[in-house]
């Protein structure tokens, strides 16, 4: 619990349990009793729908073996003409022994291909991702990602020289529907 917690189970908690239940011994109502057990029972069922809620609403926390599977651009940030060419023509693959394929791609048919190796970084409690590309390399993969967390999941973005922000998300390529 927080520091806010504990002063109010220190300096209000402790002590109004500790009247109620010497009022209660000294008169033998009631009324003492059942107002310290609903007191008990409503604190029991804060913090116990605070953890809950806590869980479901907190952001997901990234290991290594998150980040490999198969990614593609996220047309849902910028819909339009410009996602829908860059989802036909970039997307890329992380594989478990910690390479990276990066697919210049016209539709189904791949193009090009650059190579290269991941390793991550923990600098807070989640991994980030760090490329080490074969040189030279496509200017989206010129600097590392920057990873973005949702409670279920995640999307990385790469600050391209040409392109500005370009958005990726896991997912596996499929020809677009017109």
């Amino acid at each position: 619990m927080g520091f806010g917690f504990n002063l109010f189970f220190i300096f209000i908690l402790l002590p109004l349990t500790a009247a109620l239940s010497i009022v209660w011994l000294l008169t033998k109502k009631k009324f003492f009793i059942i107002s310290l057990a609903i007191i008990w029972a409503a604190i029991f069922t804060l913090i116990i729908i605070g953890s809950f809620l806590n869980i479901l609403l907190s952001k997901v926390t990234l290991e290594k073996e998150d980040f490999y599977g198969e990614y593609v651009i996220d047309r849902s940030y910028f819909p339009g003409k410009q996602a829908d060419w860059q989802y036909e023509s970039f997307r890329f693959e992380i594989k478990e022994n910690d390479s990276i394929y990066f697919y210049l791609t016209q539709k189904d048919d791949i193009a090009k291909v650059f190579k290269g190796t991941i390793s991550t970084l923990k600098p807070y409690s989640s991994e980030r991702l760090v490329l080490h590309m074969q040189q030279p390399t496509h200017h989206i993969l010129t600097t590392n990602p920057t990873i973005y967390r949702d409670t279920w999941g995640f999307y990385l973005v790469f600050n391209s020289p040409k392109f500005n922000n370009v958005f990726f998300t896991k997912g596996k390529w499929e020809p677009i529907e017109n």
